[in-house]
């Protein structure tokens, strides 16, 4: 195996220092633990950060994060992820791609291009000709189709045309395509692309998951020791289906043993809050540090993972929270309507059909009377399986394999 640099484009990937999204960041310190170098080229903003990189007058900056070399391009800022301001930080990022060679010392010879929407793959195909290296095209969610399917545009909007457009441009031009969802390639034969696209899903990264940090005092004692703890940890937006859990928990407020706990941030969580105020057994917490999430599932009972009903989630689904759930040997209830069901592979919990509020109440009923020996082998069931198959050693192998497979 000869030692590779790679390159990963995507405007939206961060690290613990500046927080979410990791995906690249765990990929990026295994493949550097496998031998190779990797740069993480991303953006000075984006509204996933906790805090951003000190740009000053400089347009690129290459700064070392945990031991992970990040060139960070300078973009402008927007308010909120709805912001149209948004649209024109996706172009402005595309185009000083072009621009990025002359500050990477080490030229690639694998770029990977994970993109939200897709203009970056332009610039990628520019890059990977130039330096004569692989390009792969990385998909996380299918944009436009999300922007359809969830979002209400119309498939005659100019922006989605022009997304559609460079969508099949990177199916067309890629070297290897790579997705989390596992059934990726029924979409592309959807759009006429007769091609494999290698499933690398999401997962945990073993050294953080033993380092986690401790609760502070005040957040542990706001959560009742005598009860049968229902958690959700993670983004409060429609697609999350909160409302349908809260609407569980309405219908459970005649049993004082069962409480709900809902840990997070999002566009959704004021309407959420005043859903519940009538109801005494529901309580909200501020988002949490990734650190301590692992300390606050361990308070949890039984977590909770719902999705709206949408066509879309037929090509599978990858949510992050799942695997640190299965970490905290936690019993899942998985309301979501998918074909790639981890919950049922691993047998670590109940299903339930996406939005349906009673077989949900039931469902949180049936767990709470369970006897302790079966909520835990539950708990067992899940850490073995995440561990066997979703640690980022073992997909960052996974995923070098995938690109060295051309060699």
């Amino acid at each position: 195996m000869s030692k590779k640099n790679i390159w990963i484009i995507n405007e939206y990937a961060g690290n613990p220092s500046y927080g979410m999204t990791f995906r690249h960041f765990y990929l990026a310190k295994a493949f550097n633990n496998s031998g190779h170098h990797t740069t993480i080229i991303s953006a000075s903003y984006s509204h996933f950060f906790k805090k951003f990189p000190h740009m000053g007058s400089k347009r690129f900056k290459i700064e070392k994060v945990d031991d992970v070399d990040f060139l960070w391009i300078k973009v402008m800022h927007y308010a909120r992820s709805f912001d149209k301001k948004r649209v024109f930080k996706w172009f402005e990022f595309m185009f000083k791609l072009f621009f990025i060679s002359k500050y990477i010392p080490n030229k690639p010879d694998v770029v990977i291009c994970s993109p939200s929407a897709p203009f970056s793959i332009l610039p990628a195909y520019f890059l990977a000709k130039k330096h004569k290296a692989k390009l792969v095209f990385e998909v996380r969610d299918i944009w436009p189709l999300t922007l359809v399917e969830v979002g209400g545009f119309s498939k005659l909007n100019p922006l989605i045309v022009t997304m559609s457009w460079f969508e099949k441009f990177a199916l067309k031009k890629s070297d290897f395509i790579v997705s989390n969802l596992q059934n990726y390639s029924e979409h592309m034969k959807e759009l006429g692309f007769n091609r494999k696209a290698f499933w690398v899903p999401n997962g945990i990264d073993l050294e953080e998951m033993k380092n986690s940090k401790p609760l502070e005092d005040k957040i542990v004692q706001m959560i009742p020791k005598d009860k049968f703890i229902v958690g959700y940890t993670g983004k409060l937006g429609v697609s999350n289906a909160i409302y349908y859990l809260l609407e569980a928990a309405k219908l459970l407020q005649h049993n004082a043993n069962i409480y709900f706990v809902i840990v997070g941030q999002g566009q959704e969580k004021e309407n959420l809050i005043e859903q519940s105020k009538m109801l005494n057994n529901v309580l909200f917490i501020d988002p949490i540090d990734k650190m301590k999430v692992q300390s606050m599932l361990s308070l949890f009972d039984v977590c909770y993972l719902g999705l709206q009903k949408e066509k879309l989630f037929k090509y599978g689904i990858s949510p992050n929270k799942l695997f640190d759930y299965m970490y905290a040997s936690k019993p899942i209830l998985f309301a979501v309507d998918t074909t790639n069901n981890i919950v049922e592979i691993a047998k670590c919990g109940l299903n339930v059909e996406a939005e349906n509020i009673v077989m949900l109440k039931e469902s949180i009923e049936k767990l709470s009377l369970e006897n302790r020996t079966k909520l835990d082998k539950m708990g067992k069931n899940a850490k073995a399986y995440v561990m066997n198959h979703h640690s980022y050693d073992v997909l960052g192998k996974k995923y070098i394999d995938i690109f060295e497979s051309g060699e």
